[in-house]
């Protein structure tokens, strides 16, 4: 974690709706990864928040330095010239000094070889063809290479956390070495909560056929829609959706406050809750679940953050009558939901210790 240090990535601007969208979905896999304080967008023409005001916001969270980095694939006149000119860089600085503020502009992409790992992908696709990704392989429980890998994987787990699983109930250990795994952090071995009826009722939940609801994309894009699909299960976020966000406005919410709220609305008893990166939306759900407007068989509650993300854990380890997998303290992360609800579905195939 690079304490007090937070993250803009600058992208250019566009009506289309998708522009906005990979964007957030790059920063969203940021601020899973925990290694700053908070990441945001902001955009040069055509959508918001501007590059200035993306400053101003991150400034209120409390940063001492501010990188800056350009979501363009090349340098040219957008990168050297009008992003620097609109941040006003040579004016901010001393501003932003004044106030314990150190503002930092990186270089856009470049010829990274990554960037040819993900053309050359595309390329096959294009083709017809597929290349498997290592992330498919390292998920893959079988004896095959891939299979080779993992188990020597789950080896080296078992060794590093052994003394944490030997105290757990068996069918609590897939969530952790799931966890640990995907995270490659033995440390969750002791941040995870899971109430003792959760992975029971999450399994029964899964096989029941009940609704999922994700609080970000970036969580519903790491769950296999064919494999819910044997079970009859449907997987939805409520994040973008029209009416959250007018929602939002009109109550003065959070949009995945107002997201939640209308998942609620919608009907959510019986169903399984995956909240990766959102702190208001776990507090939006307690306050139903306290109403007594929604019951939901599962939560799974693991936002990452400096702001409200511990406390939102907190309260929901304090529910008495809903089941719950949570991490204590500030870690978490979508990756961590994602992880933790294939354990489940694994577990719900019969594959582990089911």
């Amino acid at each position: 974690m690079s304490d007090n240090i937070g993250l803009i990535l600058i992208g250019h601007g566009s009506k289309l709706p998708h522009n906005r969208e990979n964007l957030e979905k790059i920063a969203e896999v940021l601020r899973s990864r925990g290694k700053f304080q908070v990441v945001d967008i902001a955009f040069m023409v055509r959508d918001a928040p501007t590059v200035n005001e993306a400053v101003d916001l991150i400034v209120e969270k409390g940063v001492s330095k501010i990188v800056l980095i350009p979501a363009f694939l090349a340098a040219g006149v957008h990168t050297t010239k009008d992003i620097p000119g609109l941040i006003g860089v040579k004016e901010r600085e001393p501003q932003l000094k004044t106030r314990g503020v150190e503002l930092v502009y990186g270089e856009p992409i470049g010829s990274d070889e990554r960037i040819a790992d993900i053309l050359e992908e595309k390329a096959f696709k294009a083709l017809g063809q597929e290349i498997k990704k290592d992330s498919e392989i390292l998920d893959a429980y079988s004896v095959s290479a891939s299979g080779k890998i993992v188990n020597k994987s789950m080896m080296l787990i078992r060794q590093a956390i052994g003394d944490d699983l030997a105290k757990l109930p068996k069918d609590k250990v897939p969530i952790v070495e799931r966890v640990v795994h995907t995270t490659a952090d033995p440390e969750f071995a002791k941040l995870l909560a899971i109430s003792n009826d959760a992975v029971k009722a999450g399994v029964n939940a899964i096989k029941a056929g009940a609704k999922i609801v994700t609080d970000v994309k970036m969580v519903k894009a790491g769950i296999n829609d064919a494999r819910l699909k044997k079970f009859g299960s449907k997987i939805c976020t409520y994040m973008n959706d029209e009416r959250a966000m007018g929602l939002a406005k009109e109550g003065g919410l959070t949009r995945s406050a107002a997201a939640m709220r209308l998942a609620v609305k919608d009907g959510l008893d019986g169903a399984i809750i995956l909240i990766g990166n959102a702190p208001t939306a776990v507090f939006e759900l307690v306050d139903q679940i306290k109403a007594g407007k929604v019951k939901p068989a599962l939560i799974v509650a693991v936002p990452v953050g400096f702001v409200g993300a511990a406390e939102s854990k907190e309260v929901v380890e304090k529910l008495s009558t809903i089941p719950y997998v949570i991490t204590r303290g500030r870690r978490g992360g979508s990756t961590v939901a994602v992880a933790i609800f294939n354990a489940l579905l694994t577990l719900a195939e019969g594959k582990l210790y089911g």
